[in-house]
């Protein structure tokens, strides 16, 4: 089994490109409420697209499954027991 690095972030500090390559300060707000820099996700341009289309395609699944749930709530139907963690796939 390998071991991956897991890095929380809350926000983004900053985002450039240089030479092919997409580099993104992930932030996590600190104890003062000010953003702190938390890592760095590093993604070859050409890459980008695809991630940036994995996330959106995932905020859509979410926002679809959150629409549901208000839905059964404002019906009055029993939802189905919750938890705050699922997976897509």
């Amino acid at each position: 089994m390998t071991i991956t690095p897991t890095i929380f972030a809350d926000g983004i500090l900053d985002a450039n490109v240089s030479y092919g390559v997409a580099r993104l300060t992930l932030a996590q707000t600190g104890p003062e409420g000010k953003p702190l820099a938390a890592g760095q996700l590093v993604v070859p341009l050409i890459q980008l697209p695809g991630i940036v289309n994995g996330l959106t395609g995932l905020l859509k699944q979410v926002e679809t499954k959150i629409r549901e749930q208000q839905a059964q709530q404002q019906a009055g139907t029993p939802a189905e027991p919750t938890s705050s963690a699922f997976r897509f796939g």
